[in-house]
């Protein structure tokens, strides 16, 4: 497949949803994107803030928070040598069947989609360990929750220089279209404070709320975070 710009590939669309991007740079490294958008105050009452070696979401103003139930969770977590970035809950799933030892497919064999009718929206995750990657999606068929469906892509010798996104919706609509096919191969040429500001502002500026990057050195293990939310707590 051939690679498009993340950044032209994201400004067609009005509402992506949540979305992970992971790649490998040409220099060897990974970069990793997480974003959340939003269309109710709920969802768009949100902040990434830093939690161990990754992030949670947290209520930007806690007396607007109606229901933190698909709001509020660790969307990265890293167990010794590998990172799970994910859109909801599942992380501590991923993370605890690893812990058992098992493994990223086991974890999620566990799960579904959300329980938000009529969207039932995917549940999407990712993986790094060194320089490969994986990446899942978890939706219901054509919008039939009778009829879940499990996706998994495995990258294990990524190239230089190219990635791939996956994101919960197509684009907007109501109910919301889950997202279809494999992640989309993407290039990825740019460092990291370049990726994170090329890809917050190719986000739709009315639904955007937060993103989070990672730089990873597969060798030694060190990383980078920037993180943008829409909005900013006064000190």
């Amino acid at each position: 497949m051939k690679a498009v710009n993340l950044y032209s590939y994201l400004k067609q669309k009005e509402y992506p949803g949540r979305g992970i991007v992971i790649g490998k740079t040409g220099d060897g490294m990974i970069l990793i994107g997480y974003f959340i958008m939003g269309r109710s105050e709920n969802s768009r009452n949100r902040i990434f803030v830093t939690h161990g070696d990754g992030i949670r979401t947290e209520a930007f103003d806690p007396s607007k928070m109606k229901d933190p139930s698909l709001i509020i969770y660790q969307p990265v977590r890293v167990l010794k040598d590998c990172t799970i970035v994910t859109n909801g809950d599942q992380t501590d799933t991923i993370y605890h069947d690893l812990l058992q030892g098992g493994t990223f497919v086991s974890a999620l064999l566990t799960r579904t989609y959300e329980p938000d009718s009529p969207n039932y929206t995917p549940r999407i995750s990712g993986i790094v360990k060194g320089e490969s990657y994986a990446l899942s999606i978890l939706k219901s068929a054509d919008g039939d929750p009778e009829c879940p469906v499990r996706n998994f892509v495995f990258y294990e010798k990524p190239k230089a220089g190219f990635g791939h996104i996956i994101h919960t919706y197509v684009d907007n609509g109501s109910p919301i279209p889950s997202f279809e096919g494999d992640p989309v191969c993407v290039e990825m040429n740019d460092d990291q404070d370049t990726f994170t500001e090329k890809l917050w502002d190719a986000l739709n500026h009315d639904n955007r709320v937060s993103l989070f990057t990672r730089l990873l050195n597969p060798e030694t293990g060190e990383t980078t975070d920037r993180i943008i939310n829409r909005n900013v707590k006064e000190n």
